[in-house]
């Protein structure tokens, strides 16, 4: 019988990256330096990376990824408990495909009158990979993870078909699907197949958390299986950024100091962006991992609540934020350094507002409050 209790190291990791998240949106609104250079579309060769702006951007690279891989990980979880329960999986199917298509018309919806343009972003992602998900996650662990990574080491090949940042070949169906689309009052950042296998393989590991709790055998437990990946994944990101050519996305290291090392496409995603960000991910999880078997939780800590309300945190926070820089004309009135002054602030308010909802959703667990 499969555990009801929730993992709290998952809800840590997600809290961490929350309180990254607000630091970039928060540059992102109001910041007059914003740095965004993570795409070879937006990037000049030969541009300076300065050092305490790049790195307050770079930080937060780990937030997208991160949100997407424990997504996965969550729906396998609650799918494989559902199906324990006796649910039909034709009932399952459809709560997913609807609970993915209310995500992802949040963007075009909600985010995108706060920003005033059209935006596909995370949350599209996001939403679309779990409908998506709806319709694979009968594949075999083996397949789903020999896919995800086939589009790992393949996609560059794929999207240079469709995307050439230095040519301004680029289109909507493949800024949605593989690569990014810019025109003006529309933004496609985040396109559905690099973060759909992100979610397979977050997919994958929740089934093997599933097993793991269910008292079946596994070759090792979760934790070692998410240090042995991380490893993995930053030797893979090492060996593709020194060779500096295909798996970068057009995004080339320029020299051998730390920024350009890290300076890696996130527009598309590129394998040494994804192979980063997931290894410092796993090997984070594996630590927070080891740090829940031998502390107590605090049920108010601040990445619990966090990490339990990541979906009313995000809206809220966007809203503001957006809202505030675009309907209120505050958009690049700060420097960086009034940005990390702020962000604690906001933190602290969106503390208590996600406590209070955290609290609400407790008390009506059936109602409008499923879908955030």
């Amino acid at each position: 019988m499969i555990k009801s209790k929730r993992i709290e190291s998952i809800d840590w990791m997600r809290g961490i990256v929350m309180i990254l998240m607000v630091l970039d949106h928060v540059s992102m609104a109001f910041d007059v330096h914003h740095l965004s250079t993570d795409s070879a579309a937006t990037f000049k060769p030969g541009t300076p990376l300065p050092s305490f702006a790049f790195l307050t951007r770079w930080i937060t690279h780990i937030c997208a990824p991160t949100f997407v891989f424990l997504a996965g990980t969550a729906l396998a979880i609650s799918v494989e408990r559902r199906v324990t329960r006796g649910q039909d999986h034709a009932s399952i199917d459809w709560s997913i495909i609807v609970r993915g298509a209310f995500i992802a018309a949040l963007d075009p919806t909600i985010i995108s009158f706060f920003s005033w343009r059209v935006l596909f972003q995370v949350l599209y992602a996001i939403g679309m990979s779990m409908v998506l998900m709806a319709y694979i996650r009968r594949l075999s662990t083996g397949w789903l993870v020999a896919m995800a990574l086939a589009w790992w080491f393949g996609g560059e090949w794929v999207t240079s078909l469709v995307w050439n940042p230095f040519t301004g070949q680029q289109s909507i169906v493949a800024g949605l699907t593989v690569a990014i689309y810019k025109a003006p009052g529309l933004s496609i950042s985040y396109p559905v197949i690099p973060w759909l296998s992100i979610m397979v393989l977050g997919w994958a590991f929740g089934r093997y958390l599933v097993d793991y709790m269910s008292g079946k055998k596994v070759f090792m437990t979760p934790r070692n299986l998410a240090f042995v990946s991380g490893v993995a994944c930053l030797l893979i990101f090492f060996i593709f950024r020194y060779a500096n050519g295909y798996g970068n996305m057009w995004l080339y290291r320029e020299g051998n100091d730390l920024a350009q090392w890290l300076h890696v496409s996130k527009y598309p995603p590129s394998l040494t962006y994804m192979s980063l960000e997931i290894g410092l991910m796993c090997i984070c999880l594996a630590g927070l991992m080891t740090l829940e078997q031998i502390v107590t939780p605090n049920p108010n800590g601040v990445l619990l609540v966090f990490g339990q309300t990541a979906m009313f945190f995000y809206l809220v926070h966007r809203i503001l934020l957006e809202g505030s820089a675009t309907w209120l004309g505050l958009r690049g009135i700060l420097t960086i350094k009034e940005v990390y002054l702020i962000t604690p602030v906001l933190l602290a308010v969106l503390y208590y507002m996600c406590l209070w909802y955290r609290g609400f959703r407790q008390r009506h667990p059936g109602s409008w409050t499923k879908f955030i």
